[in-house]
């Protein structure tokens, strides 16, 4: 089996998980589950980020020790990831001295060997929100830009990363593909930073400030600052450092780090120069999403615009959710969510969409044909072409154009089929749902076209053969949604009766009857 190792970041633990860390977890779980259905061997890595400065303060602020304050978010984070039926294959946490540790501490070692490691006084401001020491220019008025903050003076004695040794063979690597970036301004981002110029990097902070990490090794008055003791995650749990290192050698180099813009000078500078120094390989790609605002504006408890993913998830359950995240926030930039738009999609491709066409269909198969339809005769079915209409094009949401044709149901179906997996392999998740969606909007607007419940009084086999047709776009369109939606995809596969969805268009007969509706209807004054 062909393998594929993709990892979500680990998640700092100074606070409860929120809406961006659902989102980022559900991009790389729609791409784990996605390889999965292709055959792959997959590996998916998640966990918590759980040393430094902020977890300690924290804690401190919460009146527990950092061990018993990061149990605690770390079993939050694990929580969440089963709330939204995140497929993760591990879980790493930092603080775990017997899985993490060992990984951690051999490739400081590693970079030791390669005399890329030396001590040397430093100065500067430090920002405790982003635990990593700014500049001027990541300043407004003396403030962090991001956190709103003023930065610690610090003087100190750390050690160092010669990253500025690997900049020239990072920018290659970029250049040539070997590290993929994507999408492309974000590429352009980094090889922008690499021409600015990279300064050598603080890679410890003294024991006696920052107790709560990972020894330096050989010398215990200093502790592993964030890069080695966090971006080792991604070996460390594969077994690097440890005695049975089989994962390792089987699944790195990772095939994708899914991360959000943030943190892109970290994989993208910082870990491909890590890794050079201890002569191991770049991984293939990394895949940089946007941030979710809400209103236009960063969530803020000040503007009283967070949205808590677990009450959305309560109140319209976990699939909801995970379409929103997917199908209507871009993959590469920053999108958008309210309360308001969240609850029009859900009536819309719910409700009203996916949920009563399932209903519909459903029953017409028990009313009609005894809860049984076979697929009829090619040259029937080629009889009953999807004819874009100006009525179509007004149920699709497309401008009716040179290019509207007349088409068979399957035609439409492996063209949107092309569509879907060409955006999967660029990682436009929001681009592959589009496809799903129109086939669902395809089969609503056929059955309002062709009426096979009074077709089928005119011309049974007509009827069913209409019938027919519509089922199979709307089970196209979960086959499409598996990955993003797939306790609801799995729903209408049993409903049918065609197993876990096999292949495409795999299916020989269909059957349905009168279900209860999937997703209720918004009681609007509410």
């Amino acid at each position: 089996m062909r393998k594929f190792y993709i990892t979500s970041p680990i998640y700092y633990v100074n606070a409860p998980p929120h809406l961006g860390h659902v989102y980022t977890n559900v991009v790389a779980d729609v791409l784990a589950r996605y390889h999965r259905l292709k055959g792959y061997d997959v590996f998916f890595l998640t966990g918590t980020d759980e040393h430094g400065a902020k977890v300690a303060r924290s804690a401190h602020k919460a009146g527990k020790e950092p061990k018993a304050f990061v149990d605690e978010l770390a079993a939050q984070f694990q929580e969440a990831a089963r709330t939204f039926h995140i497929s993760y294959t591990d879980f790493i946490r930092t603080s775990d001295q017997g899985k993490h540790w060992p990984g951690a501490q051999k490739l400081w070692k590693q970079l030791d060997d390669a005399q890329d490691l030396y001590k040397a006084s430093y100065k500067g401001l430090y920002c405790v929100g982003h635990e990593a020491f700014v500049t001027d220019k990541d300043l407004k008025n003396g403030r962090c830009l991001e956190h709103d903050i003023e930065p610690e003076v610090i003087e100190e004695e750390n050690y160092f990363f010669r990253l500025s040794k690997y900049v020239s063979k990072i920018k290659e690597a970029i250049l040539a593909d070997t590290l993929n970036i994507k999408p492309p301004a974000r590429r352009n981002e980094v090889l922008a930073m690499l021409e600015g110029g990279v300064e050598d990097v603080s890679f410890s902070r003294p024991s006696k400030d920052i107790p709560w990490g990972i020894p330096v090794p050989g010398d215990d008055t200093q502790t592993m600052y964030v890069w080695c003791d966090a971006l080792s995650n991604y070996i460390s749990a594969l077994g690097y450092g440890r005695t049975n290192d089989e994962n390792f050698r089987k699944y790195w180099p990772c095939d994708v780090h899914v991360i959000g813009k943030d943190i892109l000078r970290f994989h993208a500078v910082i870990w491909p120069g890590m890794l050079l120094s201890a002569g191991l390989p770049f991984p293939k790609s990394i895949f940089i999403h946007g941030h979710i605002l809400s209103g236009g504006k960063k969530m803020s408890k000040t503007l009283g615009n967070v949205i808590d993913p677990f009450q959305l998830q309560q109140e319209y359950g976990t699939d909801a959710v995970r379409n929103f995240v997917i199908s209507e926030i871009p993959s590469f930039e920053d999108g958008d969510i309210t309360i308001e738009r969240f609850r029009e999609i859900y009536t819309a491709r719910f409700s009203n969409g996916i949920g009563n066409l399932v209903s519909r269909i459903a029953t017409m198969i028990e009313r009609f044909f005894n809860g049984e339809i076979k697929k009829p005769d090619q040259a029937l079915l080629d009889n009953l072409p999807l004819k874009i209409t100006d009525a179509a094009c007004h149920v699709l949401g497309e401008e009716k154009t040179e290019e509207s044709f007349y088409s068979s149901v399957q035609a439409i179906i492996h063209t949107e089929e092309r569509k879907y997996h060409q955006a999967l392999e660029d990682f436009n998740l929001n681009r592959a749902a589009q496809s799903a969606w129109l086939l669902l909007r395809h089969c609503d607007w056929y059955i309002q076209e062709y009426q096979p419940f009074k077709l089928v009084k005119e011309d049974k086999n007509k009827g069913e053969a209409v019938l027919w047709n519509a089922a199979t776009l709307l089970l196209a369109g979960a086959w499409f949604l598996r990955p993003m939606i797939p306790e609801t995809a799995e729903k209408i596969f049993e409903i049918f009766n065609v197993g876990s969805g096999g292949e495409l268009l795999s299916w020989n007969e269909i059957t349905g009857k009168s279900i209860q509706p999937l997703f209720p209807r918004l009681d609007l004054d509410t």
